[in-house]
């Protein structure tokens, strides 16, 4: 029986990579027993000697605390009132005991995180009030904002924001503030993500196949980026209408001369006042100008191109736009610039030169693929205006598919609309019997105006 045992736990922590700690023979003995049953889902079983050890020897092995979870979760999701309260509680506790006997393997942004969330989720068996839930993830997230990361949480904690502002207990520059500070971390975390995803996709871009490994990372990452896609998606509508300009308008004149010398306030107020499209008012401008007056940097030089623009100064206004591209040093955020800026263009029809800059952002950043979708769209506009014929103008729309077609293969998020696209393009393409009709299968269409491409008709 001692050597089963021994053999259980060299395996055992031969896995976990950890070493020994207090050597006591029942802590040995009762923790195989334990993990056993935690890897056959028997978690009653494991119960009681996953307890011995917990409370004998806390400093053992990390197993404790990874199969401790499962073990409580189980006990949580079978149980009801008081006892549900008591397993919750007693969660959130193994999870501190992890951080004091581990520290190093329980990131504190991580793991404060999961308590608080299971906290607010079950907020009304443990009788917690949105003050005690906001101030459980204020104080963790400003404890260990990097491992603070989870999408979940991120909304949440920005949400119970949202409801104490609504309840009057947070004042508006509270939640501007806060929402400023989550679209930044979101931002940080998709960058994060997207640069580790972009050497995978370019390395399918260069018909190189991934290994099962690379396949796995990839997927990971896809789903964490959807998920802060959806994320970021939750923390706009649940801003909602709160942040409109009939509020910050008033709120940033107010607090303008105390905080004009403060580069990171004006730029949380220009931020602002940009996302919610208060661009037109005179404040913005003051603003903006303000900022470039004391901190130059490459946000203000793109508002700056801004104000160029609302003035009808199109040629100062691109300037000031490639001045921003160039004093940022970040490819993602750089990425960002371009195609902000392509979007202003295509707004204003501006086509040939929206499509460098959406083509820019694509090679900074290759798995963002709303930038072909953009590009696809704009081809799609001018189909009407970029052939000789009416089979070449509708010829035009294969080469939006293809745009779409790409958006898809480089971005997952994207898959379903992306496809949806490409579908709706190839529908108003020239059919297999006009093919067949105009006799010219297989041959190169050249489509002139600020497209200037090729595309090849499908052979029949």
């Amino acid at each position: 029986m001692k050597t089963k045992i021994t053999l259980l736990l060299a395996a055992l922590f031969i896995g976990l990579n950890i070493g020994f700690a207090q050597q006591d023979e029942e802590c040995m003995t009762k923790l195989s027993i334990f993990h056993e049953y935690v890897k056959a889902k028997n978690y009653d079983a494991a119960y009681e000697p996953w307890m011995t050890v917990r409370n004998k020897c806390p400093k053992f092995n990390n197993a404790i605390y990874v199969d401790g979870e499962k073990i409580l979760t189980d006990k949580i999701d079978n149980a009801t009132g008081a006892d549900k309260a008591t397993y919750l509680n007693d969660l959130i506790k193994l999870w501190e005991e992890r951080g004091e006997h581990f520290s190093s393997k329980t990131p504190k942004g991580e793991y404060g995180a999961k308590a608080c969330q299971l906290m607010y989720d079950n907020r009304e068996v443990l009788n917690k009030t949105n003050e005690e839930l906001y101030a459980c993830f204020d104080a963790v997230y400003q404890a260990d904002k990097a491992t603070f990361t989870h999408p979940q949480s991120l909304y949440t904690y920005f949400s119970l924001m949202v409801d104490l502002f609504d309840a009057g207990k947070k004042p508006a520059e509270d939640l501007f503030n806060k929402y400023d500070d989550i679209v930044e971390k979101v931002e940080d975390e998709v960058k994060n993500y997207s640069e580790s995803l972009n050497v995978l996709i370019e390395k399918e871009e260069a018909g190189t196949e991934l290994t099962s490994k690379e396949g796995q990372y990839k997927a990971y990452y896809e789903s964490y980026l959807e998920a802060y896609d959806q994320i970021s998606a939750g923390v706009d509508e649940k801003m909602g209408t709160r942040a409109n300009c009939e509020i910050l308008i008033p709120l940033y004149q107010k607090g303008f001369e105390e905080n004009k010398t403060d580069a990171e306030w004006l730029q949380s107020a220009m931020n602002m006042m940009y996302q919610k499209e208060c661009t037109d008012d005179p404040l913005f401008v003051k603003i903006v100008e303000q900022k470039n007056s004391i901190a130059p940097d490459a946000n203000t030089a793109f508002y700056v191109g801004i104000l160029k623009d609302k003035q009808g100064k199109s040629n100062e206004a691109i300037s000031f736009y490639k001045q921003a591209i160039d004093l940022e040093t970040d490819n993602f955020k750089k990425s960002n610039l371009n195609n902000k800026i392509a979007l202003k263009l295509k707004a204003k029809g501006s086509y040939s030169q929206a499509r460098t800059f959406f083509r820019e952002a694509l090679r900074l950043n290759p798995s963002n693929g709303r930038p072909y979708l953009f590009i696809a769209a704009m081809y799609a506009a001018s189909a009407n205006d970029c052939g000789d014929t009416n089979f070449n103008k509708r010829a035009v729309y294969w080469l939006a598919a293809e745009e779409a077609q790409k958006a898809a293969r480089v971005d997952s998020k994207l898959s379903g609309s992306a496809a949806q696209s490409a579908a709706s393009y190839m529908a108003k393409a020239p059919s297999k019997a006009e093919i067949f009709s105009a006799g010219n299968s297989g041959e190169v269409i050249k489509i002139g105006c600020w497209i200037g491409a090729s595309v090849t008709v499908p052979k029949m």
